[in-house]
């Protein structure tokens, strides 16, 4: 069966930071080409003018009006904002902000509308776009919002570490509140259900972190883990899903066992992110689980320090571009199986 071209929607995030870099690195890469057409919703005179920042005169791009006009083989570009725009590397202001909402709102009404397979989404800057009117945490929540879907989960994938957080962008203050036993096992039960269905891991091994130190000692540090956090580990586990814990994640992240599982559910956003990238920091993805669409982006921001320098990396994004990629394919594979459980089977003659 031939592979469908998978059209990759990509905005460009802050336009003073190093989103345009990494996307301008990524698309020299001739693999993107193979199985998908990439579509930059952005700006010939903003990507210009980063080109000439990083002396990459060799990126050229091909100015489509829609994406129903994108070519094979040819980066593509749709102007969201016909103005000249006032660029400056490395600073944080609402300008910034302004233009990555505009490049996420052009990207998005494509992908409702079924235009583009899949959205690669550059950095933003929480303040930048809040300073432009932006009333979300940031890109899961706003997703979320237009996918009219409660139920989401930030995933952090690399290789064969994926990271779950059960509560993402919220205040530390706020997260022990939010650590119940309903909100637990609903982001458990998407983690498995991600794992099997976009990841093809048929059964899944879970570990799951507690909240406190040491995961609580016995009550001693703390109750969630015995209130909370285990009753629900051992639910599922009696359901039969391989969910283990909790574990204390201050040694969970430095220790072998890592290796034994396909999946680590976290209680909060740094306790989740720390270890991750501590591993892995810049080759992960962010793999936002539970949309109806698939959306990931690069595991770091905007990086104001090193803007227009050059020396931003773009494996982080590069990856990010090619597991989208992936995770559609499987999820039209399992729309194939669904549809039509019985494959025929291969008979031998007596």
């Amino acid at each position: 069966m031939q592979k469908k071209i998978i059209k990759v929607g990509i905005t460009v995030g802050d336009i003073n930071g190093v989103g345009l870099e990494v996307i301008i690195k990524t698309l020299r890469n001739q693999q993107v080409f193979a199985n998908s057409i990439p579509i930059i919703y952005g700006s010939a005179k903003t990507i210009s003018y980063h080109k000439k920042a990083i002396n990459n005169s060799d990126f050229n791009f091909f100015p489509i009006q829609s994406a129903d006009e994108a070519k094979p083989k040819k980066i593509n570009l749709i102007n969201c904002w016909p103005e000249e725009v006032k660029i400056s590397l490395g600073e944080q202001n609402s300008t910034g902000g302004k233009y990555a909402l505009k490049s996420l709102e052009c990207a998005t009404n494509d992908l409702t509308t079924n235009k583009i397979d899949v959205l690669v989404t550059a950095p933003i800057n929480k303040d930048c776009v809040a300073a432009a009117g932006f009333e979300f945490p940031g890109h899961t929540e706003y997703l979320a919002h237009l996918s009219n879907t409660d139920n989401v989960l930030m995933l952090m994938v690399a290789d064969e570490l994926r990271v779950a957080v059960v509560t993402g962008h919220v205040p530390l203050k706020k997260v022990p509140e939010l650590i119940t036993k309903e909100r637990v096992e609903s982001k458990l039960r998407l983690f498995i259900k991600t794992l099997r269905n976009d990841f093809a891991i048929r059964k899944p091994r879970v570990a799951v972190l507690g909240l406190n130190p040491h995961a609580g000692d016995r009550g001693t540090l703390g109750s969630e883990e015995l209130d909370i956090i285990n009753p629900v580990v051992k639910k599922l586990f009696n359901e039969g899903e391989l969910v283990y814990g909790s574990y204390s994640s201050d040694g969970f992240f430095g220790s072998a066992n890592l290796k034994n599982f396909d999946g680590i559910l976290s209680m909060y956003h740094d306790q989740g992110l720390t270890g991750f990238k501590s591993i892995s920091f810049d080759e992960g993805v962010n793999f936002t689980a539970g949309l109806p669409i698939v959306r990931t982006s690069p595991d770091h921001g905007t990086a104001f320090d090193i803007a227009g320098r050059g020396i931003a990396s773009e494996r982080s994004f590069r990856n990010a571009y090619f597991l989208a990629c992936d995770i559609f394919r499987m999820r039209n594979l399992n729309k194939e199986i669904n549809a039509n459980p019985l494959q025929p089977q291969n008979t031998r003659k007596k």
